[in-house]
């Protein structure tokens, strides 16, 4: 909950209590005093457009677990887990949040993954062809299947991406 304030109504000269406004995004919230939201930090609602995270909100086209590395189809927008097999398709972004197969995923494109678990901090990680959305820290081999560098562990946690093209090895 967010911190209160004391306000003097400048139509009935009274002093009221009124509660920090955490979220906006509507011509009514301006002029108000802002709060930080339950993680402490301020709501994207709240900052001017490009100051917020580079993201796309579609439909998953399969069920997707927070951390998975996900590309988005261009034919219909659907968002699917990448996988660097023979045939797949390379990470354009990554989700925080788990999504069921037809719900909306949320697709962050640039940032730190900070929904994964087990990294070797320092090491690089590519795009996995046995795990679909997965990583992995050695680069894929054999003809056809798709090489990409995803970024580096920073904790055991979490992964710099890099957004990066990937390449169909001959």
């Amino acid at each position: 909950m967010a911190d209160k304030y004391l306000q003097r109504n400048s139509t009935t000269g009274r002093v009221t209590e009124v509660t920090a406004t955490v979220t906006g995004g509507t011509g009514s919230e301006a002029g108000k005093i802002v709060g930080l939201d339950g993680s402490g930090r301020l709501d994207t609602t709240i900052m001017p457009v490009g100051v917020t995270a580079d993201t796309y909100s579609g439909t998953a086209s399969e069920a997707l677990t927070a951390g998975d590395f996900v590309y988005i189809a261009v034919t219909t927008g659907e968002v699917a887990k990448a996988s660097a097999t023979s045939g797949g398709n390379t990470a354009d972004g990554f989700v925080l949040s788990s999504s069921a197969s037809a719900a909306s995923a949320l697709v962050y494109f640039e940032g730190r993954n900070t929904a994964l678990s087990g990294l070797t901090v320092g090491a690089r990680y590519y795009l996995s062809d046995s795990v679909p959305g997965g990583v992995t820290t050695t680069p894929v081999t054999g003809a056809g299947k798709r090489h990409q560098y995803i970024g580096k562990a920073i904790t055991t946690t979490s992964i710099a991406y890099e957004a990066d093209d990937g390449i169909t090895l001959a």
